[in-house]
């Protein structure tokens, strides 16, 4: 069983100690600091791709089971430049594959939901409709790019959306099929969603989550980068 396959960590261990390290630092002060360390074609790439990245579509995970899956869900979103990924655990602790994930795990946000009615209440206070990934749904992956603000909810591999969650989704999306199999692998299903759900939308993360992403990314480039941050508090 992939859940107890050797390299396979539980989705709070995917780097948060080393996030929070930085994170717990004034933003603006860690860049003061690091920012002069690091070469200036790093410092471009860096910020060309936060200031592309985008808080419009986020995804919803629910119930993951595969822990490959979880991992290839991750990169895809740091691939399409999806910033907040939301999994929803029932019975199940969230578990990923590091050695899939490729280090994309640095990048985004990852949030954990133990309820689907405060995972809901959240997504819908940041002004995000939820589209569920259905085989029957009415939807096509290019109508995604005309939905404002949107959450893509993932189902679980076996199960697929639970009704609580699948309730609170207001439209519906497939991926086309010709084809005799009736569906794809989840992580397959969001790369193609993710593909078309971001097409031509321009970066629109806060500016504060600009910096905040910014620091992350001069904390990761810098060598020693904890001795250099050592005297903040």
């Amino acid at each position: 069983m992939r859940r107890t396959t050797a390299g396979v960590v539980p989705g709070n261990q995917l780097l948060p100690a080393l996030i929070a390290r930085v994170e717990r630092h004034d933003a603006a002060r860690v860049v003061r600091l690091l920012e002069p360390l690091v070469l200036d074609r790093r410092a471009e790439r860096l910020r060309s791709v936060i200031d592309r990245r985008l808080a419009s579509v986020q995804v919803v995970f629910d119930a993951p089971h595969d822990p490959h899956n979880g991992a290839a869900v991750v990169r895809s979103c740091e691939a399409f430049g999806v910033q907040f990924v939301h999994v929803v655990e029932r019975k199940e602790k969230f578990l990923a594959a590091p050695s899939v994930a490729r280090g994309s795990e640095k990048w985004v946000d990852l949030k954990r939901w133990s309820s689907v009615d405060e995972a809901v209440a959240s997504l819908r206070a940041d002004g995000l409709e939820l589209v569920a990934a259905e085989a029957e749904g009415d939807l096509l992956p290019h109508d995604l790019a005309s939905i404002p603000r949107l959450a893509l909810v993932l189902g679980n591999e076996r199960d697929g959306i639970a009704a609580a969650l699948a309730a609170s989704c207001t439209k519906r999306v497939r991926v086309p099929m010709r084809g005799f199999v009736e569906s794809l692998n989840v992580s397959v299903t969001a790369a193609i969603l993710l593909a078309h759900a971001t097409r031509d939308r321009a970066g629109d993360l806060s500016e504060a989550d600009r910096l905040r992403l910014y620091a992350r990314g001069l904390y990761f480039t810098v060598d020693k980068a904890d001795e250099v941050l050592k005297d903040l508090a």
